[in-house]
């Protein structure tokens, strides 16, 4: 694996886990409103049952993002492209279906998230498998 290859893989790594973040990140600014801690109790929020089959849903949603942070380092570079394709519509299609009625810091979150897969996407499939490393750009 030359050092352009490994560039790629750590660049995409790095978005995953950018992505990942920015999930977390969201659901603790959730926790931030008045009366969110009681309707969390109630198992209730925003009129919506918290149902193990909806824990299920977002558990595979955060998964996704995880283990593509590994799988960008571990597959070949043929297979990583189109994992991550797919992976990167999967997690936008949950992201978008999870924020249909969203409010301004939960669209802020979702453009940013889906930001990052549409690179996600053009990284992984622009990667060539004769790309060589700029060295010019690491003696700017």
């Amino acid at each position: 694996m030359n050092a352009s290859q490994r560039d790629q893989r750590v660049f995409l790594t790095v978005l995953w886990i950018f992505n990942v973040l920015n999930f977390f990140a969201r659901d603790i600014h959730e926790l931030g409103p008045p009366g969110m801690p009681e309707q969390m109790m109630s198992g209730v929020i925003g009129g919506i049952k918290i149902t193990e089959a909806l824990m299920l849903l977002g558990g595979a949603m955060i998964e996704i993002p995880i283990l593509m942070a590994v799988l960008a380092l571990a597959l070949p570079r043929r297979i990583n492209r189109w994992t991550n394709a797919c992976a990167c519509l999967l997690t936008a299609a949950m992201i978008i279906a999870a924020n249909l009625n969203p409010d301004l810091d939960n669209l802020i979150f979702m453009i940013i998230q889906l930001i990052a897969l549409v690179i996600i996407t053009c990284v992984a499939w622009c990667w060539s498998e004769d790309q060589l490393p700029d060295v010019s750009a690491r003696f700017r």
